[in-house]
């Protein structure tokens, strides 16, 4: 069929761009109404950006298994071999959509694998922890990050009266303010899930599991000054170079791994990192199991309909897959849909990039920018029209449903535990800062932290960190204060 341009509702035009006017010399007319649709048209062409994670790019690939984890769980979709459709998104996290790639910020890096039992979504960043253990300051971390609302800047004061007000976020500033807080491209980096799921078996036992997704050839970094000139030189740079490695056949590669945790140990010696966003799981405690690769081998050919318009959560499981009681992952089981019902409506899973394999068999219905509204079928549990069938492709759902009592044992009373500070906050940023960083990453770490927290107006807040750098190590804090020349400053003796 020969194309020819048309109006919204298909009716052709001869003349695309001319405008209708009274006379050479009068004004438009409002008859003319594909020039009307088309200037409305251009005024809604946006849609909110991402509160965070706005600025990013993507790429489609597969998800194949390599090894078998039948001993883990019953989810078919882990047998060597099988294979599945994904579509990744990698991006930054606290900039807008128009800040440069390479700037010193945490990246996020989403997996959707479309599966025959529905969407998987692995919601991962680049570093194996997060800031926060208490979704209850999600809402400051998010402000202190983003623009003052005075000045409209970025604000060191905010940022650093946060991170200093809150010592467990230290872990992770030791991360940021190393070079992989400037990854070079999106693509040359690590994901890491960070919260703790619970991966099920049919017979209701179950372990919590980390998961992690490493780049064949390792995380490449930028030095600080690299970042900054690609910054001003080339902003775009991770999504220039992540579109032109799949375009030029260097598809990126990555190596899909877990940890796995009994119950037994989440309750006795490892409580205190198992549900815990701000500790890693040591690799020689729960050492690292290789569960499949993936591979990116294909561009979207429009970025808005296939990579904007994508919806991540990680609420969005299979079965077998399962939220574990970690506090962080439970906020985000909120907060990811909820975005996304706020930023593409309450019908994104109907969008293409979005929609799973099987299909939609609920009793959603109408609302906007429905067109997936499941024909005749009544939005009511009826066995009288349609009769619904619950027992899935695999024939097991229904007793992974029956095994849904395997859950851990709560005590029923209400704490407010998570923002509390002791020793273990310390141990493993000092292990870092000690044992796995050499003489060149502590330096660089001093200069990389040192560039930033001197910009700070308040000495109060520069004092805080120092203190906090102090029950990491205190030659770390003497490094960093003298960096910043902030005289006299000496850590509290600890006798």
């Amino acid at each position: 069929m020969a194309l020819y341009y048309t109006t919204s509702y298909g009716s052709p035009v001869n003349e695309p761009d001319a405008a209708q006017r009274v006379s050479t010399n009068g004004p438009l007319l409002l008859q003319d109404y594909h020039l009307i649709d088309n200037l409305a048209h251009l005024a809604r062409e946006r849609i909110p950006e991402r509160l965070v994670h706005a600025k990013g790019a993507g790429a489609y690939g597969y998800f194949e298994a390599t090894h078998d984890l039948s001993d883990i769980t019953s989810q078919t979709l882990f047998r060597p071999g099988k294979k599945v459709d994904a579509t990744v998104r990698f991006s930054t996290v606290s900039g807008e959509m128009g800040s440069a790639d390479t700037a010193r910020d945490l990246r996020g890096f989403s997996i959707k694998l479309k599966t025959e039992q529905g969407n998987l979504d692995w919601v991962l960043l680049n570093t194996p922890i997060f800031f926060i253990r208490d979704p209850g300051k999600y809402p400051d971390l998010t402000h202190a990050t983003k623009r003052n609302p005075q000045t409209n800047l970025k604000d060191h004061d905010m940022f650093w009266d946060f991170f200093s007000s809150n010592p467990e976020t230290v872990h992770e500033i030791l991360f940021l303010f190393s070079d992989r807080g400037t990854p070079d491209g999106y693509h040359q980096e690590h994901g890491h899930a960070g919260t703790t799921f619970k991966w099920c078996k049919e017979d209701g036992t179950f372990h919590y599991v980390k998961l992690h997704v490493k780049a064949v050839g390792g995380f490449k970094t930028l030095t600080a000054a690299q970042a900054t000139t690609l910054a001003g030189t080339n902003p775009d740079y991770g999504t220039q170079k992540l579109y032109e490695a799949i375009k030029n056949g260097d598809n990126p590669t990555y190596t899909v791994y877990i940890q796995t945790m009994t119950l037994e140990q989440a309750q006795g010696q490892y409580r205190n990192i198992a549900l815990d966003v701000t500790k890693v799981w040591p690799h020689a405690m729960f050492p690292l199991r290789e569960i499949g690769r993936i591979v990116l081998n294909k561009n979207p050919e429009n970025y808005f309909d296939e990579i904007e318009q994508l919806a991540f959560a990680p609420a969005h499981l299979i079965p077998y897959i399962e939220h574990s009681p970690d506090p962080l992952l439970q906020a985000r089981l909120f907060m990811y849909p909820d975005t996304q019902r706020y930023r593409l409506g309450v019908n994104n899973k109907q969008l293409p990039c979005n929609t799973p394999i099987p299909k939609f068999v609920n009793f959603q219905r109408a609302g906007a920018a429905s067109f997936v509204s499941q024909g005749s079928r009544p939005n009511y549990l009826s066995n009288i029209f349609q009769p619904l069938k619950f027992d899935g492709p695999t024939g097991a759902i229904d007793s992974q449903i029956r095994n849904n009592h395997r859950q851990e044992h709560f005590d029923g009373s209400v704490y407010r535990d998570l923002s509390e500070i002791t020793v273990d906050d310390f141990v493993q940023p000092r292990d870092l800062w000690l044992r796995v960083w050499n003489d060149k990453e502590r330096e660089t770490f001093v200069e990389n932290v040192s560039e930033h927290l001197k910009l700070v107006q308040n000495k109060t807040i520069q004092y805080n960190q120092l203190l906090i750098f102090c029950h990491v190590n205190e030659d770390l804090a003497a490094r960093v204060a003298s960096a910043i020349k902030y005289e006299g400053f000496e850590c509290p003796s600890t006798n």
